[in-house]
């Protein structure tokens, strides 16, 4: 039994708060008060370098999380500006609707979602990366499953999220499988439906999150539901923002004074995980001392490139591998990142993170 499959079905809640607290923070009225704005920026401008008093920005932080690493670390001291919300939004589909109701201004997702806002035609621009070297997805199958590996996904029904990480892991995984989209019966369904969805043996497998699996096994593991662990990664982890915001003087000199704070946020959870995992695992999940040890023992080490050559190529691959299913149309992946941003955060953190 691995360790993921220790740990109880209270993780569950991990799960069940980032679908409650994006449905909350969706509720924001679009006639919210907007941050404070500055003279138009063209794309290829020079950052400003000073952060002009009353300047805000509205900055995700699904499950507290975001806001809490700050807190603990001492860094969100550092913040020059006013942060007037961390909305608890996570999830890529809900991050995009909130920036098109302009309630949200900064949030941190895998690669995926500004690749499916650009191809709704939703202009928004990745401003920091962190490479993530590890899986943090595993495939999880319905109770009573004899499948026992990725080549046997040939003619099953598999949870697909086309606008979210899970479903380009689920993607990648076929391909190296030998698979295509077309081989299998694809479901759409948002992530959160997954559990639910698996529970009721509406599909065979779906991608689960490291931090979603264990809450499942613990409830099905003894009718037969097991996970099928493989080496696909979704390498990036970023910082993306709305056009219109970046195109804001005061909020574009903003969001480059948070990328350094955000990127020394990720080493100190790092660096502590005992005080992490007690205060956020154990005093804001609500989970076991144990339990927590063994959820950060699948963390990665957090890796701020100061050339984003390797996840540009990456997401073109992302973009190509959609493109080839009829998911998106085709189109140069560089135009997601603005690169004007992209030294901050590897210049902020000791060279053991930048490489």
């Amino acid at each position: 039994m691995s360790p993921l499959q220790d740990v109880s079905a209270q993780n569950r809640r991990i799960f069940l708060r980032t679908l409650l607290g994006a449905g909350a923070a969706l509720g924001l009225s679009a006639c919210a008060s907007a941050a404070a704005s500055g003279p138009a920026l063209s794309a290829d401008a020079a950052l400003p370098t000073e952060v002009p008093s009353g300047t805000s920005l509205r900055i995700a932080s699904a499950l507290g999380s975001q806001q809490l690493q700050l807190q603990l670390s001492g860094l969100i001291g550092q913040i020059p500006f006013d942060v007037p919300s961390w909305p608890n939004i996570g999830a890529g589909p809900d991050v995009i609707n909130a920036f098109r109701a302009n309630s949200l201004d900064l949030a941190n997702n895998a690669g995926i979602p500004p690749i499916q806002a650009h191809f709704q035609g939703y202009d928004a621009r990745i401003v920091a990366i962190n490479l993530t070297r590890k899986p943090t997805y595993l495939f999880a199958t319905k109770p009573h499953s004899d499948i026992r590996s990725v080549a046997q996904f040939a003619g099953k029904k598999l949870a697909f999220s086309q606008g979210q990480a899970q479903g380009v892991v689920l993607l990648r995984a076929l391909r190296q499988a030998g698979l295509k989209s077309s081989d299998v019966q694809l479901v759409p369904l948002t992530s959160n439906q997954f559990l639910t969805a698996l529970q009721a043996g509406q599909v065979d497998i779906a991608p689960l999150g490291i931090s979603q699996a264990p809450a499942y096994l613990n409830q099905y593991g003894a009718d037969g539901a097991h996970t099928i662990p493989t080496d696909v990664v979704d390498l990036l982890s970023l910082l993306w923002a709305p056009a219109g915001v970046l195109a804001d003087s005061h909020r574009a000199a903003a969001i480059a004074a948070f990328i350094p704070i955000w990127a020394k946020g990720l080493v100190w959870v790092y660096e502590n995980p005992a005080a992490w995992e007690q205060e956020y695992y154990v005093k804001s999940q609500k989970i076991s001392a144990e339990q927590a040890r063994q959820v950060t023992a699948l963390s990665n080490k957090p890796l701020l490139p100061p050339s984003w050559d390797e996840a540009i190529a990456w997401e073109q691959q992302t973009v190509d591998l959609l493109a080839e299913g009829g998911f998106v149309k085709s189109f140069k992946a560089d135009t997601l990142f603005d690169r004007r941003f992209e030294h901050l955060a590897a210049a902020a953190v000791p060279a053991e993170y930048r490489s």
